[in-house]
């Protein structure tokens, strides 16, 4: 992908000026191919792949691009954009959030119908990266095929509704921006704490332009998630409240298994007798036959879950927002 370009300082070859001319969407799936994640020991490519469908605005120049990384960034073509942007979003629930995948839709109708999607992915906290085709950023030529755009505010297109559905967003209006945005897109992707979708705006024209890139960008990297420690203050005012419980509850939500501290839980249940009731998204943090595990809470939960709830002077509230699927009722919670 691209030529390489040397330039030499006081005859020898410098690595800081080494360049790579490449298009905005080569540089792209080469930075992505570059980068990686350290998980038990183990080395693997951070994106595994991405879902695509191809039309005008990604065809041409993504989808050129991706065709020469084939056995490192594998494509499956989807038949609904809506079904691939919820596949991406399985894989990264799979993957614990620690991996995700992209998706590719052409400009228009194709990317409106990832909206869903991204929406389910952004309430979710879970990682997909969304490439997306856009408008000409020379608006010509003007209107283009199957165009949605607002035609009294060429400054607003339909990429702008997915703002509010992604943990990032941007739009890529010269080559040399994906060197500052690539590497925010996965940072929010990889956080913990607030990740969730990003979306990048690639407009059809952009995506062929080149650039000289220095090559240190495509460095290989390997990632590695720092995990957010207790603090002691909170912890000792649980373990305070904790020893004057009569009837102490712990509920269990999807952070437990994000966090890979399922081990953890079920050894504290186990060590004291605290019985554990589970949200939606914490279902399988106890095993289904696991004494403790007294089952679902909340609105879509168990009888025996909800009736234990209702006895509880003290819930301790584990990996969960308390969502009102869990509670409708915040005041207990205060």
């Amino acid at each position: 992908m691209g030529r390489r370009t040397w330039r030499c300082q006081g005859g020898e070859m410098a690595k800081a000026n080494e360049i790579a001319t490449l298009t905005t969407a080569q540089a792209i799936v080469r930075y992505l191919e570059a980068q990686f994640i350290e998980l038990d020991g183990e080395t693997l490519r951070l994106c595994g792949g991405g879902f695509g469908i191809f039309g005008h605005g990604n065809v041409t120049c993504l989808g050129e691009a991706l065709a020469d990384v084939k056995d490192t960034l594998p494509l499956y073509r989807g038949q609904n954009e809506q079904g691939m942007g919820f596949a991406a979003a399985a894989y990264s629930k799979t993957w614990l959030r620690r991996r995700f995948m992209f998706c590719t839709a052409s400009a228009g109708p194709g990317t409106a119908n990832l909206l869903t999607s991204a929406a389910l992915a952004h309430a979710n906290r879970l990682p997909v990266l969304m490439l997306c085709g856009d408008t000409f950023l020379t608006r010509l030529p003007d209107p283009v095929l199957q165009q949605l755009e607002h035609f009294g505010n060429p400054a607003m297109g339909l990429n702008d509704a997915f703002r509010a559905v992604s943990r990032y967003w941007d739009r890529i209006t010269h080559p040399a921006q994906i060197i500052q945005s690539l590497p925010n897109a996965i940072a929010t992707m990889l956080d913990p704490a607030d990740c969730g979708p990003a979306f990048i705006g690639l407009p059809q024209d952009v995506q062929g332009w080149t650039y000289d890139y220095p090559v240190s960008f495509f460095d290989r990297r390997v990632h590695r998630i720092r995990s957010q420690t207790a603090d002691p203050a909170e912890v000792a005012e649980a373990a305070a409240l904790l020893a004057t419980a009569k009837r102490p509850m712990i509920i269990a939500g999807g952070g437990v298994q994000y966090g890979d501290a399922v081990a953890e839980l079920t050894a504290f249940a186990e060590a004291t007798s605290i019985p554990v009731v589970e949200t939606i998204a914490g279902r399988a943090n106890l095993r289904h036959d696991h004494p403790l595990n007294i089952g679902p809470i909340g609105v879509t939960g168990s009888d025996s879950a909800n009736a234990i709830a209702g006895k509880a002077d003290l819930v301790l509230a584990v990996g969960t927002r308390l969502q009102d699927f869990t509670t409708g009722s915040w005041t207990v919670f205060a």
